[in-house]
């Protein structure tokens, strides 16, 4: 097989949490199986990206290395890397997190490299461009539907804005699977792309021919795997582009 039809390599970020199985009882890198599942499921090969650094020079080599990106949902941001305090609901950030996938967006960037948010993924996205986040989204929109607790996911429908690649890859209204009590509020270099009913910031992107988009919502979910196959399709784009250069 030549290289140029060889599926895209994705890599997606992941947890660092403690963890049991079979005799072990240790720290460990994890992940919802759902999120390689989906980019197998768009053609893609997942290739999971702990945060075992936070060295810009390791996430430039990682990025030289794959195809396209997905920063996958998980705890709070640091609130101090937006200059605020903690709110009372506001906890559990992880700083090898915060900083590993800083310096991955920032490589990303740099390499145009296709980048899809989840999340967290959405938030951490902002936070990295110079934005800012609401820490309790219940007190804006005076409801708990965006997160039922525990591990439900609550069903919002969401408006996606005209002209957007998010309405391309979804169409102008579709319900996703939500599960985040944060909201982006200041989203420097992205456009806003979808909402909620109640107003809350569902999506952003980047304009222009990057695939640069991230969503509050949580695609892998679902069955409908519209966004992993945009990404994945990108990066094939991508990579058929390199190789032919």
């Amino acid at each position: 097989m030549s290289h140029r039809s060889d599926p895209p390599l994705i890599g997606i970020t992941t947890y660092r949490e403690h963890a049991r199985w079979g005799v072990w009882d240790t720290r460990a890198d994890v992940l919802h199986a759902q999120y390689a599942d989906a980019v197998i499921a768009a053609g893609g090969v997942p290739v999971l990206l702990p945060p075992a650094s936070a060295s810009d020079e390791v996430a430039a080599a990682v990025v030289a290395r794959i195809d396209g990106l997905v920063v996958s949902g998980g705890a709070d941001v640091d609130p101090g890397r937006y200059g605020a305090q903690p709110h009372p609901c506001t906890g559990g950030w992880r700083e090898d997190r915060d900083a590993w996938e800083t310096a991955l967006l920032g490589a990303a960037d740099a390499a145009e490299l296709p980048t899809l948010g989840v999340c967290r993924g959405m938030q951490l996205m902002a936070v990295a461009a110079g934005g800012s986040l609401l820490q309790h989204t219940p007190e804006l929109v005076g409801h708990e539907g965006h997160n039922p607790g525990g591990d439900a996911f609550g069903t919002t429908e969401v408006s996606t804005a005209e002209g957007s690649r998010l309405r391309g890859l979804l169409g102008a209204r579709v319900d996703v699977g939500c599960h985040h009590h944060q909201t982006v509020a200041d989203h420097p270099g992205f456009e806003p792309s979808a909402w909620a009913a109640d107003g809350s910031l569902e999506a952003m992107e980047r304009s222009g021919d990057r695939f640069c988009l991230a969503v509050q919502w949580h695609p892998e979910v679902r069955d409908d795997h519209s966004l992993f196959a945009g990404l994945v399709a990108a990066a094939a784009d991508r990579a058929a582009a390199r190789m032919g250069a």
